[in-house]
């Protein structure tokens, strides 16, 4: 995933924690709504200026803004994983290999 992406959907999530609307939090940045949705969706990049001020208003600091964690759920993810190494069935190679690399986690 793009850093674009990555970086709007972190905004969205905190803003929608934070309980605004796109409308407010636009606002309050002195950036249209439309401009503010294209951030979030990763279509935009946003200028230093604004991140500043998107920072500001959501009382973040860097390092929590540029923190990669999930963003999804375990059970999601786990999920997703199942249909990907379904998909892998007729594969016996790369499934041996997700097999060596899933195991070596664990372990």
């Amino acid at each position: 995933m793009s850093i674009k992406k990555l970086l709007g959907k972190k905004i969205k999530q905190i803003r929608q924690k934070r309980g605004l609307t796109q409308e407010e939090l636009s606002e309050k940045v002195n950036i249209s709504p439309r401009a503010l949705s294209g951030i979030e969706r990763g279509v935009n990049f946003l200028t230093a200026e604004t991140l500043d001020k998107i920072m500001e208003i959501l009382n973040i600091t860097p390092n929590q803004l540029f923190q990669v964690d999930s963003l999804k759920d375990s059970d999601v993810i786990a999920n997703e994983l199942i249909e990907k190494i379904t998909l892998l069935k007729n594969n016996p190679t790369k499934l041996e290999e997700v097999y060596k690399v899933v195991c070596a986690l664990v372990d």
